[in-house]
């Protein structure tokens, strides 16, 4: 029996984080391979340290992409994140580009041809995941956590906050009973600041954007409001910690309320499954609970390397279903194709959509006009309360 009281916590990382810094730019990447060819192969990844940025990964396009423009997209991601640091500025720091054709034998094996489809990029699991205690059908933890960044980085970038710099995380703990949350009982934020301000001026400059994100009378108590418990953070970015891509997938998704099937996001085309999987996962458990069928919703998928169809599915209710899950894992495997061209068609994602999911997590964010987080979309819901 699961439990249904007990404390819960989950971090979120700003897209000055250096790691996240390395999601933008190897999303930026694939944007522009996609928006040059949408059916581009990229498998970008980013390092970064003080003043330097290396690519590296695979590529492969049938309209060219030229050197000076992957660098430009890089150095736009960094500027539009806000580095101008002696440390590590969008102008000056070195760049350095290791991308090179993706395998023959990799595309041999992904690649439709004849009658055969286009198969995964990859074998793997992937997962989605979905709970009714916020609108957005997301882990409350996680959400708020993302929130507070996202909101520091409004009041940063339009001068509300110039003391803050790029470079932040949070930590937000929640109590749960009868499995919803009802209170913060703690809150961690740490950001880098401009030099000649006080750890206390900094918490008071948080303070007012954690009280507007979290629910009235939600704020922890004194003690247990912590910001920059280390002191000063001045240096920080690539500069103060290197940064990869790929290192933040919990941040990413649930924040650890769900599991993960291992596979990174960033600087990956729509035809690794690592991304559109687990985006598919997503769009099918989000549905799933926005019809009632059940208060929480995990889903899995499995593929193997070259080959279209998912070899299983997987879907848990933990408890909460209305309906019995085997019913609605047929009903699911009749509703989506999702083989990766499958799953590619259906949710629009071949398009420069991916540089904008790169900081404050790829779930829980309304779907764009243009095709953006479409796997946010509850179109399937009418079609699933006939099976209730």
């Amino acid at each position: 029996m699961s439990r249904k009281s007990y404390i819960f916590t989950s971090e979120s990382v700003s897209e000055g984080h250096p790691d996240k810094v390395c999601d933008r730019i190897s999303d930026a990447v694939v944007d522009l391979y996609l928006g040059r060819d949408p059916e581009a192969r990229v498998a970008c990844e980013t390092l970064t340290t003080t003043n330097r940025i290396v690519l590296a990964g695979e590529v492969r396009s049938s309209n060219p992409v030229h050197a000076d423009e992957i660098e430009g997209v890089a150095r736009a991601a960094v500027r539009d994140i806000g580095y101008e640091q002696d440390g590590f500025h969008w102008r000056t720091a070195e760049f350095s580009n290791y991308l090179h054709e993706q395998s023959s034998d990799i595309a041999m094996g992904v690649d439709a041809s004849g009658n055969k489809d286009e198969g995964a990029g990859d074998q793997g699991i992937m997962f989605g995941y979905a709970t009714d205690e916020t609108p957005e059908l997301m882990p409350a933890p996680i959400l708020y956590s993302h929130k507070i960044l996202k909101e520091m980085a409004r009041q940063r970038k339009n001068g509300e906050r110039p003391e803050f710099e790029p470079d932040a995380k949070s930590q937000v703990t929640l109590r749960y009973e009868n499995g919803q949350p009802v209170g913060v009982t703690s809150v961690v934020v740490s950001t880098q600041h401009q030099d000649g301000f006080t750890p206390a001026d900094i918490r008071e400059l948080v303070r007012p954007i954690v009280a507007g994100v979290l629910p009235d009378g939600w704020f922890p108590a004194e003690d247990e409001f912590y910001v920059n418990p280390t002191g000063n953070f001045v240096i920080g970015g690539p500069d103060g910690d290197a940064g990869l891509t790929g290192r933040k997938i919990i941040v990413d998704t649930y924040g650890g309320a769900a599991p993960h099937g291992g596979g990174a996001f960033s600087g990956k085309d729509p035809t690794k499954v690592d991304r559109s999987a687990a985006y598919a996962c997503r769009w099918l458990a989000k549905n799933v609970v926005a019809a009632g069928l059940a208060k929480k919703c995990t889903i899995q998928v499995s593929y193997a390397i070259g080959v279209s169809k998912p070899l299983s599915l997987y879907v848990d209710f933990h408890g909460s279903g209305q309906v019995d899950e085997t019913r609605v894992e047929e009903a699911l495997m009749q509703m989506a194709n999702l083989s990766p061209r499958g799953i590619r068609e259906r949710l629009g994602l071949s398009r420069p959509i991916y540089a904008r999911t790169a900081a404050y997590g790829h779930f829980g964010r309304g779907a764009d006009d243009d095709g953006g987080f479409s796997w946010e979309k509850l179109d399937l819901v009418d079609e699933l309360k006939s099976i209730a």
